[in-house]
């Protein structure tokens, strides 16, 4: 298999359900401000925040679906997207319909372009994320826009 081949469902796992120790639950951030984060996310990936303490925020589909979630780290340091000496630790691949309009909603958001020829960004934290165009085999973010 080469680097981007789409990956058949017989290929996926070779684990037996018995195998299987979890699924996959909230992807943490660490971030300084998690309310903040968690409302430029939400509006992102148009998902409402779903759970909220002062040191965790939670954007989801519901209150019983994983999501996303913000963690209050305190003396948090920001990844410098490229710089090896400070890691991305994670980010988020975001797909989108049109990525014109995408780069102008993400900006309004607060999100910073990292990178000229790609779409390449830091959410307000400092966190890279990337714009995914829409793939083919996906249907449209915005159905009544297709």
């Amino acid at each position: 298999m080469t680097i981007g081949e789409p990956v058949s469902a017989g290929a996926r796992s070779t684990r037996s359900a018995a195998a299987v120790i979890g699924r996959p639950h909230h992807v943490v951030i660490d971030c300084p401000a998690p309310h903040e984060l968690a409302v430029f996310y939400s509006e992102l990936l148009g998902l409402p925040i779903t759970y909220r303490s002062e040191r965790f925020v939670v954007v989801a589909e519901s209150d019983h679906a994983s999501g996303y979630a913000f963690q209050r780290a305190p003396g948090h340091q920001p990844p410098r997207w490229p710089d090896p000496s400070s890691p991305q630790q994670v980010h988020l691949d975001v797909m989108i319909d049109d990525l014109v309009e995408a780069d102008r909603a993400v900006s309004r958001l607060g999100a910073t372009r990292l990178a000229a020829d790609a779409p390449v960004y830091a959410d307000p934290a400092g966190h890279p994320f990337c714009l995914i165009p829409r793939p083919d085999w996906a249907p449209p973010v915005h159905p009544d826009s297709a």
